[in-house]
Parts: structure tokens; sequence; C-alpha cells
């Protein structure tokens, strides 16, 4: 075993331990893809959790694809604040998403396709992956660097779902201001669908901060869950400036986000209701 896999693998037990995950297949995967695969080549401006509060991006001292395992999101498009996101943040969504061999998922937002294929592994090649990037450039990259998977399929678009298919897991990895009703449509029964609900700001750029929702399908209605609050690139197409602003509004008071369902019914806005929008209520 070469340094490099025995690095691998330190990475993989280390975010199991950090994220307490439960997806064994998930862990080999961290262990086995070949995350220096999927990004430009180094050296790479990487970013810790403490830089979002002090310091800023900074760069690896060399090429040594050793530098890329570790908590750390890694840049794609520095000038964009476009970066392959932090290990534990998404290896805890794909792990909460409870995917199973076999399985069809739909990754909205895939970058150049590294989360994508951890997901593929999770899946099985008796599963399918549809991966799904806005950026034309990118899309086109991540077909490439996920060619050996023939149960991943790469489109460019802007992630809604077709209509046509449904999926047993769903995975959003940009800040949107609603849930698409198109995944919800798509979702199968029991499904789950994890998605960044972010507001906005002038001074954030393309950022935007919010929580992070589990939303499990019951009938009409969703169970709700909140995982942790996020900073995510903001997803293009996907966002109501109404809704950001009302979202802003919500997280300004300040408290931790509460609620236990996503209804889509109407009903008058109460004190059981975090956040009350006109087609969508998440609430107690």
């Amino acid at each position: 075993m070469t340094s490099l896999d025995l690095q691998r693998r330190f990475f993989a037990e280390e975010i199991e331990a950090i994220c307490n995950l439960q997806t064994s297949a998930l862990v080999e995967a961290l262990a086995t893809v070949p995350r220096e695969r999927f990004l430009p080549p180094g050296p790479w401006v990487v970013r810790s959790e403490t830089d979002y509060f002090v310091g800023t991006p900074r760069r690896t001292p060399d090429a040594d694809p050793r530098r890329v395992y570790h908590n750390l999101s890694i840049a794609i498009e520095p000038d964009r604040q476009l970066f392959n996101g932090a290990p534990s943040l998404l290896a805890l969504c794909i792990d909460r998403l409870g995917i199973r061999p076999g399985a069809r998922v739909l990754h909205v937002g895939c970058g150049l396709g590294y989360y994508s294929a951890l997901m593929a592994h999770c899946v099985g090649p008796a599963g399918h992956v549809v991966a799904v990037e806005i950026d034309q450039a990118l899309a086109a990259a991540a077909r490439r660097n996920l060619t050996t998977m023939e149960h991943v399929d790469v489109r460019a678009g802007d992630g809604r779902a077709d209509g046509q298919e449904s999926f047993e897991a769903i995975l959003v990895n940009a800040g949107v201001t609603h849930p698409d009703e198109s995944w919800l449509k798509a979702l199968a029964p029991g499904g789950r669908l994890i998605l960044p609900l972010t507001a906005t700001m002038p001074a954030m750029g393309s950022l935007g901060k919010g929580p992070l929702l589990l939303l499990t399908k019951r009938d009409a209605d969703f169970d709700a869950q909140l995982l942790t609050v996020v900073s995510i690139y903001s997803a293009i197409g996907l966002r109501d400036e109404v809704l950001n602003a009302r979202l802003g509004t919500a997280l300004l008071r300040g408290q931790r986000p509460s609620f236990t369902r996503l209804r889509r019914d109407a009903h008058d806005e109460t004190t059981a209701c975090w956040f009350h929008g006109p087609h969508f209520c998440l609430c107690q």
C-alpha cells in the first residue's frame, strides 16, 4: 500500500469519526475514490472551517495529492468562490440520505463530480446517479471525470427534475430559496431530499447562509429536520428574491431554526411556523 493509499484510508477514517458515518460503502468510497482526479491541477487553494472567520483561503505548498486528503474545501474557481465542498459536510449529507445499493440518486450542483462519484460507489452498478451541473464547462469536465462509471449520467442544466424519473435520494449542493416542486414530485415515497435554504445579501457576493434541511417524503407533507447551518455558493435559476428577503428576516430573528415538517397546504401563519411562504411552510 502506497503512502497515498494510506493517506486516503486515514482521511476516510477521520471523516467517519467526525461525522459519525453509518454508511460503510461511503467510508470505503472516501478511502478509494481519488479526489485529486476531480480537481484542477495543484497546488490548490484551500479553505478550512476556521478560514470563514479568520484569515483567507490559502495555497498548498505543492501539488502532492496527499494535500487534498484533509477536511478542506478546495477551489475549483477561487475568483468565483466556487469550491469543492468540505468532505465533512458533504459526507454527512450523503450519509443522512441513507443511500443503498440499487438506489436512484439525483445530485444537483455536481461541480467536477467528486461527490457524485462517492454516491455512485454507494449505489453500486445496479443503481443510478444523475449528476447535474448548470455551468457548461464544469458539466463537461464532470462528464470526463466520471466516464468510467457507466451508472452515472452527467447532464448540463439547472437541476430541476424532468417529471419522468423517480429518485430515492436527492442532494442539492447549492443554496436555494425553496424546495423546487419538481424535486418534491420526483422523490419516491419515503425518499429523502437534502438542500441548503439560504439567504443572500450584496456583501456576501455569490454566497448565501441558512439551514441545511433533510426532508423525508410522507404522503402529502414531508418530515423536516435541521442538519446544520451552512454558508454555500448560491444556485443559479433556483432562487426567488421575495423568498430570499423573507428568509433573511427569519434568520435575523437570531433563534435557532426550529421545525419538524414541511407543509404545502394553505393555512394561516401561527407561532408554530418558523418560515411561512406562499407555497410552503416549515413548522412544528
